[in-house]
């Protein structure tokens, strides 16, 4: 009979476990006997569950003939696992028993965090400017009010922080839109060598306000792939703002497109574009997380020059629109390179 428990169990994708009266597990399925090592079935549920939480919940089922929830922590060796529990009460040929069912729920926790981090930082960025407008607007009424030289100059900062909260603010903005147009492969043939020309003639401004030498290393014909235009512009600017700010006075920032060729991670024939600066370089120890939102590597240099740190997520999110892929590569001292890689073809 208990073979044929173990053949019911089965049938229950995610590990489950049949407790009889005395605490024995009377069944088991394969999925538990991979969660808990070697197969529970006759042992006593202390002896494999250790966990205070679970073994409440099915002293608790077993009382009030209930069906009681918990949750079951493990590790598979890479992560730390959150499993949510269910203990229902049932009735088998051997009496009456608790099944209880392990749910991986580690994606809605990860989510779940994500999330509250998300809010964390955002509240966290709103915070620093809200709090310096409020304090000069109480000089301003206090201490400054017939101060004309104080006011103008506590006015300019005012708008700076005012500025920096709208740039956060649509930042936001962008990130959510292009999040939800993630899965829509754009199909208008766009011509990115113009659209990059554009948009380093754009920044032009800005690069001779910080005194930085722009160089374009473009082909002379078009090259015309599928590509949401305005996205692609702000991911080329986004990576030559960055070049210019960041890259040091003095420097060089460099576009280059190459020829189509074809990409081995694509497996396609796919675009090159980079964007190549002198500037300090970062350790390599940043890199694997510039794209993750708020992530700075140096934060209060970032802020002084304007940056929200969502630019880069923006950007490896048009990327995965576009079917392409953001590579990042730098040496300390010696500058870095941030190069988007576009298929040519819509069905890559």
């Amino acid at each position: 009979m208990v073979h044929g428990l173990d053949g019911l169990l089965e049938a229950i994708p995610m590990p489950s476990l049949l407790i009889g009266a005395d605490d024995r597990i009377l069944a088991a399925n394969t999925a538990a006997t991979k969660l808990f090592g070697r197969a529970p079935a006759g042992r006593l549920l202390t002896t494999v569950v250790r966990q205070p939480t679970v073994l409440h919940a099915v002293d608790d089922c077993r009382s009030s003939l209930e069906a009681h929830g918990a949750r079951y922590l493990a590790n598979d060796g890479q992560q730390d696992v959150t499993y949510a529990v269910t203990c229902s009460f049932v009735s088998v040929h051997e009496g009456q028993g608790v099944l209880t069912c392990f749910e991986d729920v580690t994606h809605m926790e990860q989510v779940g965090q994500m999330r509250r981090d998300f809010v964390a930082n955002v509240s966290h960025e709103l915070r620093t400017p809200l709090t310096a407008l409020l304090g000069f607007i109480e000089t301003l009424r206090g201490p400054a009010r017939e101060d004309a030289v104080a006011r103008e100059r506590f006015l300019g900062i005012m708008e700076n922080e005012a500025e920096r909260m709208n740039r956060l603010v649509r930042d936001l903005l962008s990130l959510s839109q292009v999040e939800a147009e993630e899965r829509m492969r754009p199909v208008n043939p766009v011509d990115i060598v113009e659209l990059a020309e554009g948009a380093m003639r754009t920044l032009g401004h800005l690069a001779e306000s910080a005194g930085v030498r722009m160089v374009h290393d473009v082909p002379q014909e078009p090259i015309t792939l599928p590509a949401e235009p305005d996205q692609l512009r702000q991911v080329i600017s986004n990576l030559v703002e960055n070049a210019i700010k960041y890259g040091g006075k003095g420097g060089t920032v460099t576009l280059s497109i190459n020829t189509p060729a074809r990409d081995p991670a694509l497996r396609a024939e796919a675009v090159r574009i980079c964007v190549r600066d002198t500037g300090p370089g970062i350790d390599p120890l940043h890199i694997p997380r510039l794209t993750e939102r708020f992530y700075r590597v140096d934060s209060h240099r970032s802020r002084e020059m304007g940056g929200t740190g969502l630019g880069l997520a923006i950007v490896k999110h048009i990327m995965n629109r576009h079917r392409g892929r953001l590579l990042i590569e730098s040496t300390p001292g010696e500058g870095s390179v941030f190069c988007i890689v576009l298929p040519t073809s819509r069905n890559s």
